[in-house]
């Protein structure tokens, strides 16, 4: 048994609250083909700086690689049948709403550019369910920078010490570890579906009963 003093829980994004069902490559097939997983690839390659404040104009740049990639379909097509159709694991966000309902802060914790946030905000509505979210755009630094974490310990008020984090990345877990914050490495899934979201490909448990078991091994007991 893990002895902790824990009393709030960040959440991951992607892999954790969230998912694009039957996977990336799978939606953007339609409009790329065979050139789906190069178009994503360097479409997260454009997203990469404005995980933490650039200027990328990404859905301008979008269009110049659906251009380059021969695809005939809009931007405004492509980006809503893709970025757009993310959804919630309605297990998970269960999971959010009873460790509040047990008296612990919930927070969001998770790598974004503008655009996805925005997505998530208001069509997600992670405003609602969490207390504090932090944004790697918001924060001016992205996982698995320790400093993504303790700034997000000042947003949420809170001592490191009091908070566990819960992401899919084990690297994103031992730079919690190392900012003194808690942490489980843990998925709803380990299937195809997340490897273009740059899911770790080994992760420890998975299955929302084994996320419990985990919680409850750091005192949060739902």
């Amino acid at each position: 048994m893990i002895t902790t003093h824990v009393r709030h829980v960040l959440f991951d994004a992607d892999g954790v609250l969230q998912h694009l069902p039957g996977g990336w490559y799978a939606a953007a097939e339609p409009f790329l083909g065979e050139s789906s997983e190069t178009f994503l690839h360097a479409a997260w390659a454009l997203e990469r700086p404005l995980l933490t404040g650039g200027e990328v104009d990404f859905l301008a740049a979008l269009e110049g690689l659906l251009v380059e990639h021969g695809a005939s379909a809009s931007v405004a097509e492509v980006y809503a049948a893709v970025w757009g159709t993310v959804e919630t694991v309605a297990a998970t966000v269960e999971v959010v709403r009873r460790t509040r309902s047990a008296g612990y802060g919930v927070h969001l914790g998770t790598n974004q550019a503008p655009h996805r946030r925005h997505f998530m905000r208001s069509t997600l509505g992670y405003d609602d369910l969490f207390d504090v979210s932090c944004y790697s755009f918001d924060l001016g630094v992205a996982k698995p920078d320790p400093t993504f974490f303790h700034r997000a310990a000042d947003r949420i008020g809170a001592e490191s010490g009091e908070i566990l984090l819960v992401d899919d990345s084990a690297t994103n877990v031992e730079a919690a570890r190392s900012a003194g914050m808690s942490a489980i490495h843990w998925t709803f899934d380990v299937g195809d579906e997340l490897a273009g979201s740059g899911t770790a490909a080994l992760v420890e448990h998975t299955g929302h009963a084994a996320l419990i078991d985990q919680l409850a091994a750091h005192g949060v007991r739902l």
